[in-house]
């Protein structure tokens, strides 16, 4: 087990310059887990930031980086009193990989106002759902199982014995397993740590992030999430889904979505 704040740490090399290793624990196949490299440029964005905290964040994946040394340069774009806004590039041997736009804020607990525009969390209980192996579908290793736990609906589970339903949902519990609480940098991991929502579509090959765009609404309760994966439409090798996350009192925390790659049979 690699825990988070070791596999997401970055040391300062320069003004707005930051250096990290990129861990194999926390990859899928040969190449690392986009929601892990996203927090990990939160991590570096947070030390050139006077806000602390990752708000809103639009990220575009260029090339997939190996596991290994890589540098992160972070530029700010504007300090305002209640949010700023940065902008973010890792590279591997000077390839831009994953390019980003933060905006920074400070999330609390304040009380929600209106809350009618958003789905309901998932009711089934964490331990009432099914654990997920460290095997994808098509039989690709998940290292990253090793570092969290995936519980997933068993109303969600056909996918996982070749027999995808067809809705395109994916429901459950995600928690660490060096027990970690979860905060806003391992939020936006999470965002997009759960099994794409097109395994319950059909069976696919790699399914590659294009861009994801992620809200941080709250700092979670202590606890695992909640989360709710639903694709929208596949068509031209391109499908998008939306991901929700509920902490365990049940208040929604963060929502994404995602533009992602696909290859139908794979």
């Amino acid at each position: 087990m690699i825990p988070f704040d070791e596999a997401t740490a970055v040391e300062t090399i320069a003004p707005g310059r930051y250096r990290g290793e990129v861990s194999p624990g926390w990859t899928i196949g040969p190449k690392p887990n986009g929601g892990y490299l996203l927090a990990m440029l939160g991590r570096a964005v947070a030390a050139s930031s006077p806000h602390p905290d990752p708000v809103a964040v639009s990220a575009h994946f260029l090339w997939a980086p190996d596991p290994g040394t890589v540098t992160i340069d972070v530029g700010l774009l504007r300090a305002g009193r209640s949010a700023s806004q940065l902008r973010a590039e890792l590279r591997q041997e000077e390839r831009v990989c994953v390019a980003a736009l933060f905006t920074q804020g400070r999330l609390g607990e304040e009380p929600v106002h209106w809350d009618q525009g958003a789905p309901r969390a998932p009711e089934v209980p964490f331990e009432a759902c099914v654990p997920s192996s460290g095997t994808n579908p098509s039989g690709v290793r998940v290292a990253l199982m090793d570092q969290v736990e995936v519980r997933l609906d068993p109303a969600c589970t056909a996918f996982a014995r070749g027999e995808p339903s067809g809705r395109g949902v994916v429901e459950g519990w995600l928690a660490l397993r060096d027990e970690r609480p979860f905060d806003p940098l391992s939020l936006l991991f999470a965002l997009d740590a759960f099994p794409p929502a097109s395994f319950d579509i059909a069976r696919t090959g790699w399914v590659p992030t294009l861009e994801l765009t992620c809200y941080l609404r709250a700092r979670p309760a202590p606890g695992p999430l909640r989360l709710r994966q639903a694709a929208q439409l596949v068509a031209g090798e391109r499908f998008d889904e939306t991901c929700m996350a509920w902490d365990r009192t049940g208040r929604l925390v963060g929502q994404a979505t995602q533009l992602a790659g696909i290859r139908l049979g794979g």
